[in-house]
């Protein structure tokens, strides 16, 4: 029997609030159940599709059954093993998980990435690269820098002003300050002439956007595509910028938008309705950057001939096995992996997508590696939204975005709960903090002498100073080089603030949601379970070998074998043969004496087989049930064989031996010991029924 068995799957709930008193409906010993604990759990099992519904009555004696294994195994200390305390744990932030993130914002963000799903778009963009953890002088010198990049793309160049406050953000930041330290003022130059020419750069091309972002932009690709990023659609960039290409409409401009990388700007040239995603087949012929016109033209000429055998009906896969360039396909037919926009040439995904059908190809198409024939092997489109929603929601939970659904929740448990909160009392804390931390020998204890006065307060609870102190030193990693501890200090404050908000909350959900009380409480009492009936029954059937062998030898009456024959068949090549064994063994042959002499001319001749047969397993031998050589010879029309059967021994019925049943032997010991087991419990647990609570479950 598997754990999953006894335990119920997890499924994204619905919260149902505690409202109103919960009354007793049984009493098992002096251990009190409530009404909504038995409602569930019967409701749950006899639903419209139970194979097996049963009525309210009858459900009591199998729920007070499990309740009784579940105090037993308590009062057994099963429930303080940490093995149990571990697999609990795990199952409840399972269980937990959907309630500590805002529905709302989570259902808009599904409906949000499905209207997305519909749609590619194509941009450009400008990055200004600046770590998530940079110190706030590095933060400010890029902000400054991309407003400055905006505006010029914008038409709006810096004024000398302008420049000459981004130089003196410049010169002290932190990696620019270091190199100048050094005497090494290349980065600074370049960083500085790049605002300083922002105008010249902004007129070298049509596009201002195209001809700054070369000068300016910290992606490495901006040389070969001149900030432009393929096609894309939903979930293949980070959110942030993500929704800032959906937001902006065609031709124009984002603001500026913050993410991992650093900031952005980001220019929408195109939508279009997604293409899907296409599976095809191709043939390659391929040419190198530096290939000379005639090898262009050879290998023109030889996709040319290859399509012509195509056009005159000869087959694909066989052709691209043969004939094509691309070996990692041209073994499977060149079948490649399916792909969305963005991921080959431009002319190699358009003509790939306006194949019309399975099993349609192209004409020979040039990209940058070579001439392609394709072959569409499938396309799929986003389906409808109910089609898609589950993959969605998983989608959402694994990204980003799924933070948006935490600080929605955040922000309501907060106003619910009356946080409050003391900033000036957290910033009492920079008065202890210092290099040791960043080389993660700083201790909670220095923080002792500020008096431990209140940080926040939540739902009447106070957070302190020395409650902070001792989970930044939890926090604690070696951090090399400087550090603004303003910043550090009020980054952990946020983080610790969050997540005691969410344990909080976390807390209180047994409380507040019916469901979940009743769902948890279901995996902790079938953890029990399933521990408590291995130790009595499962496990103790196989690890309690004479326990097994006592049961064994008290019933082997009930594991006989039935009349046997122990058989030796002859399998001869033809009559011939077949005569010549029967002829041997009325001789008094034996059979290795038969095979030596028989297989001299051929060891194809005869072959022996020896089996033990029940009766009525096979039709040959029970036509010949006795002791000693079969009167006839017997056809084998399946192995077109001549079969000599010899009956050795006849054998009535008989025990088997405890090897011979133990599967069988074991599995009824199990029965008897949870036999055996559930009177000990019935005697044990004594149950009595409020009978009027009892009728009032429907």
């Amino acid at each position: 029997m598997k754990k999953h068995q006894l335990l119920v799957a997890i499924g994204l709930l619905t919260g149902t609030f505690i409202n109103g008193q919960d009354p007793v409906i049984m009493t098992i010993n002096d251990r009190q159940v409530k009404k909504s604990e038995f409602e569930a759990v019967y409701k749950k099992n006899n639903g419209k599709d139970s194979p097996q519904a049963q009525s309210v009555k009858e459900y009591v004696d199998l729920f007070s059954l499990f309740k009784s294994k579940v105090f037993e195994a308590e009062s057994l200390g099963l429930d303080t093993l940490r093995t149990f305390r571990e697999e609990l744990a795990g199952y409840r932030r399972q269980l937990a998980s959907p309630y500590l993130t805002d529905k709302n914002t989570n259902e808009s963000l599904i409906t949000e990435a499905y209207e997305r799903m519909k749609q590619e778009v194509l941009t450009s963009h400008i990055l200004v690269r600046v770590d998530e953890n940079a110190l706030p002088k590095d933060t400010l010198e890029a902000w400054t820098r991309i407003s400055l990049i905006r505006d010029a793309v914008l038409g709006k160049y810096p004024t000398a002003a302008e420049i000459t406050n981004y130089e003196k953000l410049l010169r002290n930041s932190s990696e620019v300050a270091k190199l100048l330290k050094g005497k090494d003022s290349s980065l600074y130059k370049i960083k500085l002439n790049a605002i300083k020419n922002l105008q010249s750069a902004a007129t070298s091309e049509t596009d201002k956007f195209a001809g700054i972002a070369p000068k300016t932009s910290d992606d490495p690709s901006v040389l070969d595509r001149k900030g432009e990023l393929p096609w894309f659609s939903v979930f293949d960039m980070v959110y942030p910028f993500e929704s800032a290409a959906f937001k902006t409409p065609v031709g124009e401009v984002s603001p500026i938008v913050r993410t991992r990388f650093g900031y952005h700007i980001v220019k929408v040239h195109d939508r279009r309705i997604n293409r899907g995603e296409v599976q095809v087949a191709h043939i390659m012929v391929k040419f190198s950057k530096t290939a000379s016109d005639q090898e262009k033209a050879n290998a023109k000429t030889k996709i040319d001939e290859i399509y012509a055998k195509l056009k005159q009906g000869q087959d694909f896969e066989s052709l691209a096995r043969q004939f094509s360039d691309d070996k990692q396909t041209a073994d499977r037919g060149g079948v490649m992996a399916p792909f969305k926009s963005g991921r080959w040439p431009k002319a190699f995904e358009d003509a790939s997508f306006a194949l019309k059908a399975n099993n349609e190809y192209s004409e020979p198409v040039m990209t940058p590696y070579g001439w392609h024939i394709l072959k569409r092997m499938d396309l799929k489109v986003p389906g409808s939204f109910n089609d898609v929603k589950n993959e969605l929601k998983n989608r959402v939970a694994k990204d980003s975005r799924s933070q948006m659904g935490r600080s929605a929740l955040i922000a309501r448990v907060k106003k619910e709960n009356n946080f409050k909160e003391n900033l000036k009392n957290r910033d009492e804390l920079l008065k202890v903090l210092d290099s040791t931390y960043l080389k993660a020998t700083w201790k909670a204890d220095r923080a002792s002498k500020l008096g431990n006065k209140e940080m926040f307060n939540l739902a009447g609870k106070s957070y302190t100073q020395m409650d902070f102190a001792k989970f930044m030193e939890t926090q604690m990693t070696f951090r090399p080089g400087p550090a603004d501890y303003n910043d550090l200090l009020t980054r952990m404050y946020t983080t610790w603030v969050n997540e005691s908000v969410v344990a909080y909350e976390d807390g209180q959900l047994e409380k507040k949601y019916t469901d979940f009380a009743n769902l948890y409480r279901e995996y902790r009492d079938g953890i029990l379970l399933f521990d408590l009936t291995d130790q009595k029954v499962w496990g103790k059937a196989i690890k309690d070998t004479a326990g097994l062998r006592e049961f064994y030898e008290k019933n082997k009456g009930n594991y006989l074998w039935e009349e046997r024959a122990d058989v030796t068949t002859y399998k001869c090549l033809n009559d011939k043969v077949a005569k010549e064994v029967r002829k041997m063994l009325k001789a008094g042959k034996k059979t290795k004496e038969i095979l030596e002499a028989v297989n001299k001319s051929s060891q194809l001749n005869v072959s022996v087989e020896d089996v033990t047969y029940l009766k009525g397993e096979n039709k040959n031998i029970d036509a010949n049930w006795k002791e000693g050589l079969a009167e006839k010879d017997v056809i084998d029309a399946k192995e077109n064989k001549v079969l000599v059967i010899v009956v050795n021994k006849v054998m009535p019925k008989s025990p088997k031996t405890i090897a011979e049943c133990r599967g069988p032997v074991t599995a009824d010991y199990q029965s008897w010991l949870d036999k055996e087991w559930l009177a000990y419990l019935r005697a044990k647990y004594k149950v009595s029924v409020n009978q009027e609570v009892l009728n009032t479950v429907k």
